[in-house]
């Protein structure tokens, strides 16, 4: 079961939601297929439950949303993209460490 703490973002909502937010954003782009997405899954729910109020954590689709994929090069699936600023700040490719994506975010938000 997903964590209530995940929103779900598309390309009509990317602006507002993600370059717009006034706190860092985590994007999980991935794809209902992709057994790697699933994979990283709980480790996303994880993430969004720890950094609850701090960070925004949502995930996009890109079979259903193409227009912000290929705006950030997505080439592969998983990547996880960390915003701060409506900026590019950290980009994992592939099945990320939790521990690599919390340490990415701490140095982000205040403790």
């Amino acid at each position: 079961m997903a964590s209530a703490n995940v929103k779900e973002f598309t390309d009509a909502t990317f602006e507002q939601e993600v370059i717009g937010s006034d706190q860092p954003v985590l994007v999980d782009f991935w794809a209902e297929w992709c057994m790697p997405c699933r994979m990283l899954a709980p480790t996303i729910d994880a993430i969004a439950d720890e950094f609850e109020g701090k960070v925004k954590v949502g995930k996009m689709d890109t079979d259903a949303n193409r227009e912000a994929p290929v705006r950030f090069g997505i080439s592969a699936i998983p990547t996880v993209i960390i915003f701060s600023g409506g900026e590019v700040v950290k980009k994992f490719v592939g099945l990320a460490n939790k521990d690599d994506i919390a340490a990415a975010l701490k140095a982000l938000v205040p403790a």
